[in-house]
């Protein structure tokens, strides 16, 4: 049988990217995409919500309601991982991000929030609402600035390079 992608069959490389390139690779995976899974822990145990986003750099921005329980769980423990990932049609494809750092609460007053809700396009959401686009939410502003990110692109062992790459604030 015919493989359709025979660098696969072979042994991993071990190869790792420049921190340039690596750095290029994921600000794209995170540009191009716009849902990840936010994993969280607390008192009463693990969480894995499924959240839209907006990426500013290596930071991932997303709104929650105040009660919600993401956000109890982020209140009792602000460390998170956040999954990211491309559309996979087979291991060729597979592409994708695990971040993990401290969630931060931005409340409508908080001195960072203008920082960061620049890049909110929060427009999209108040148009799916029906709300007027006059009127900017007072939202609560949650951004996870990335400490550490696994990358893991398996595309990358067809130029000599490992799949899972490492990277560090």
């Amino acid at each position: 049988m015919p493989l359709t992608n025979p660098w696969l069959s072979v042994p991993s490389p071990a190869g790792r990217l420049d921190r340039e390139r690596l750095e290029e690779r994921i600000l794209n995976l995170l540009s191009s995409q716009n849902m990840c899974v936010l994993a969280t822990a607390g008192p009463d145990g693990p969480l894995a919500t499924p959240v839209r986003y907006y990426s500013l750099g290596f930071t991932v921005l997303f709104t929650a309601a105040p009660r919600s329980p993401k956000m109890r769980k982020i209140a009792a423990d602000p460390r998170v991982s956040v999954g990211i990932f491309a559309p996979l049609v087979g291991l060729a494809s597979s592409r994708g991000a695990q971040l993990f750092g401290s969630a931060r609460v931005l409340d409508p007053g908080h001195p960072d929030r203008a920082h960061y809700w620049e890049a909110f396009r929060w427009e999209n959401e108040h148009a799916e609402r029906g709300r007027l686009l006059s009127e900017p939410p007072e939202d609560t502003l949650v951004a996870v600035e990335a400490e550490r990110i696994v990358y893991t692109e398996h595309w990358l062992r067809r130029e000599g390079f490992a799949p899972r790459q490492f990277w560090r604030c």
